[in-house]
């Protein structure tokens, strides 16, 4: 269900440092877009929320609307614990609005596998979907490539890789903006004979299913930074590795750069003169707050999932992405590939029996 201005379902208890985070997420994002018309409805414990809700902006009061509980998952809890124990708890209840209609989009910083192991029990998995996959947004010089699955399944059949990508390429148009974005498949090489048998039987089942897709064929690694295609699918194994080592190396080069820029009087003076050229704005781009928020597809909802740690301007971010999801078709643009999908495997079991 739509609503005529976006309704943000927040779980506010989630992030690593409590319910703050969620408040201030919500001040920040109203100032990036002032003209946004979105209304936030924040799960949490009112006793917590309340004086921290108080400190914010007339505007951000007013778009407002708390739903008390006092119970929360944590993050120590095991996803298969969380399904039985979270019923009423503030990452339940974020979900059950969206369900209800009360909601369109639900943005948790909360336990990673109990969010998906409980959105799969609320909301249901979308009809021709088997697994749910995580999105990342990577930046490239292009714009964003949308990786996915970075975590939810370690191991992928070729339907589901195809799943990945119907549902990545509807992503991407949905929140990037692109009218015809081109995929991809992560592989050891761009060769046809490269890979092993899953990615190689995803790319024929691709090109047999007659998919809507414009289809690029196989990309490797270093494909992904350098945006050679929109969307790139891969299992949760290969696409978390590759998401953390990106993360690894974006911390590395922010560390070289700190070092070189402290390193004596010159270079102090030389980092001065940058600031008020283009060192910020390369400090932006690197600021992992600023990418902050992936999307779990494949649900009969939409989710966004925030890093645990992050703070206020990094929650602000995927509250943004929220928006932008709230406003977008993507649930009812991926139903025509997944029928396509469908139809091409039901063709292929007939003719292997």
């Amino acid at each position: 269900m739509s609503h005529t201005s976006p309704i943000i379902s927040v779980d506010a208890m989630g992030a690593d440092q409590g319910p703050s985070i969620a408040v201030e997420g919500i001040e920040h994002i109203l100032k990036r877009r002032h003209d946004s018309a979105a209304r936030f409805l924040v799960h949490g414990d009112e006793a917590q929320l309340s004086p921290l809700i108080e400190k914010l902006s007339a505007k951000a009061r007013d778009r407002i609307a708390v739903q008390h509980t006092d119970t929360e998952v944590r993050m120590t809890d095991k996803p298969s614990e969380a399904v039985r124990r979270s019923r009423g708890s503030s990452m339940w209840n974020a979900l059950a609005a969206v369900k209800a209609g009360d909601a369109d989009v639900v943005v948790s910083a909360g336990n990673t596998g109990a969010l998906m192991a409980i959105s799969k029990v609320v909301l249901r998995m979308k009809k021709g979907v088997h697994r749910p996959a995580i999105s990342a947004s990577w930046p490239t010089p292009r714009g964003h490539t949308v990786v996915l699955d970075v975590g939810a399944n370690v191991e992928c059949g070729p339907s589901q890789l195809v799943e990945f990508a119907i549902m990545g390429e509807a992503f991407h148009r949905a929140v990037h903006g692109s009218t015809n974005p081109t995929v991809g498949l992560l592989n050891v090489g761009q060769e046809e004979l490269k890979g092993n048998d899953t990615v190689r039987a995803a790319a024929r089942l691709i090109r047999e299913a007659a998919l809507d897709l414009n289809y690029h064929g196989f990309v490797e690694g270093d494909d992904i930074s350098l945006g050679l295609t929109d969307v790139v699918v891969t299992d949760g194994f290969s696409g978390n590795i590759a998401l953390k080592t990106a993360e690894g190396a974006v911390k590395l080069v922010g560390h070289w750069m700190r070092e070189a820029f402290t390193s004596s009087i010159t270079a102090k003076i030389g980092a001065a003169f940058l600031q008020m050229g283009g060192l910020d704005h390369l400090r932006a781009k690197l600021d992992p707050r600023s990418i902050n928020g992936g999307v779990l597809l494949g649900l009969n909802g939409m989710v966004v999932k925030s890093h645990g740690g992050t703070d206020g301007e990094g929650f602000a971010t995927a509250l943004g992405l929220g928006i932008d999801m709230a406003g977008s078709h993507f649930l009812t643009e991926i139903e025509a590939n997944l029928d396509r999908l469908k139809a091409a495997e039901e063709q292929s079991s007939e003719s292997n029996s």
